[in-house]
């Protein structure tokens, strides 16, 4: 299997996994809220909705990109808003905040328990790591991301293995405490907005697709691998269900009843990892959405525009109470991402791949 051709099907998927999890279901605890809480049967129902709404925008999404050579979410969404494409910039910022600032607080907790070092040098280790991979751009983010995606199946899988072998009994008994008076799709719904409404920062991995049979394609597949650690982590947590349902970091109660001390450091190593995909993912996307702007920026501007971002979605937000205003409102967001990006892509993006009314954004 040559580079090439992992580049046009499966780094799009390495790269969009690499971008939702550790912002979302890294710990776990986003796969309670979402899809466990309504029950094992009918969370496997949510998250079939979920990967199926991936599949179909994610599609959508790179093909249009790919014909109109709108590699970057500026110019995307504005063909695709046409005036309102601001309103999903503020949602796009409003996403990066929420999502950086839980995920450098977690960096900090994680690194913690690891070496039990102050929880803020954790974030500067993460910040320090954000800003030297943002630095070098897109070559060296693809090669990393797919890199780490490829450890962190290994490790899930290895995960599920040792969970399944000593608890295989009781998450089969856990169907049998499905609920009938539960939600079937909404949770799917909601969740596979959320995470999608940040889908246009990975667009710079679509360079590589030449045809529309490979876009389809490579978006079909990265909804699928988006979702497929999600999956076994789901299948893990039944071990535990339902007294999973009140734990903080659910991830956590798995790995401390495995009583595998060495698997739970490397889980702890390879989710940090994935908080720095995040980071790298959202920073980066807004870098190429200025470039499209000002091509002259550096490398160094680059840096430390991911710096700044960091600090400001850090400590700044936290500071002024604006990361508790905006977790307050995560459901409006979720809607949000809902109306102004999803519906949109499967309406008029989906009318112009099939008419072909134009989609090229010519710069003013």
């Amino acid at each position: 299997m040559n580079s090439i051709f992992i580049k046009k099907y499966f780094l799009p998927g390495f790269i969009f996994q690499s971008l939702i999890i550790g912002g979302g279901y890294g710990t776990g605890r986003e796969l309670v809220e979402f899809f466990l809480t309504a029950g094992p049967i009918a969370g496997l129902m949510n998250m079939a909705v979920a990967t199926i709404i991936w599949s179909f925008v994610l599609a959508i999404c790179f093909e249009l990109a790919r014909s109109g050579h709108n590699y970057e979410y500026r110019s995307f969404i504005r063909v695709l808003l046409g005036k309102a494409w601001t309103i999903y910039e503020v949602l796009y910022l409003i996403g990066v905040i929420l999502v950086v600032s839980v995920m450098g607080s977690a960096s900090g907790e994680i690194i913690h328990d690891i070496f039990d070092i102050p929880n803020i040098l954790g974030i500067v280790i993460m910040m320090v790591l954000v800003g030297l991979i943002v630095f070098y751009g897109s070559s060296l983010i693809e090669k990393l991301f797919s890199l780490w995606s490829v450890i962190l199946y290994f490790v899930f899988v290895i995960m599920f293995i040792a969970v399944f072998s000593r608890f295989s009994d009781t998450i089969g008994l856990s169907f049998y405490k499905q609920s009938s008076d539960t939600t079937w799709i909404i949770g799917g719904i909601k969740y596979a907005a959320y995470n999608i409404g940040l889908a246009p920062a990975i667009l710079f991995c679509v360079r590589h697709i030449e045809t529309r049979k490979e876009a389809i394609i490579s978006g079909l597949i990265a909804g699928a691998i988006g979702m497929v650690p999600a999956f076994l982590m789901f299948l893990s947590l039944l071990s535990q269900y339902p007294k999973v349902l009140d734990a903080s970091v659910p991830v956590n109660m798995i790995l401390n009843e495995l009583g595998w001390d060495s698997l739970k450091f490397i889980f702890q190593i390879v989710l940090f990892g994935t908080f720095i995909e995040t980071g790298v993912g959202l920073i980066h996307g807004f870098n190429e959405r200025i470039v499209a702007v000002y091509p002259q920026l550096t490398n160094k501007s680059r840096s430390a525009i991911g710096i700044a971002l960091l600090i400001i979605s850090i400590f700044v937000a936290n500071a002024v109470g604006l990361v508790g205003l905006i977790a307050k409102g995560y459901g409006t967001l979720t809607w949000g991402y809902l109306i102004v990006f999803v519906i949109p892509v499967v309406t008029i993006g989906l009318w112009r791949i099939l008419y072909g009314t134009g989609w090229k954004f010519q710069a003013e």
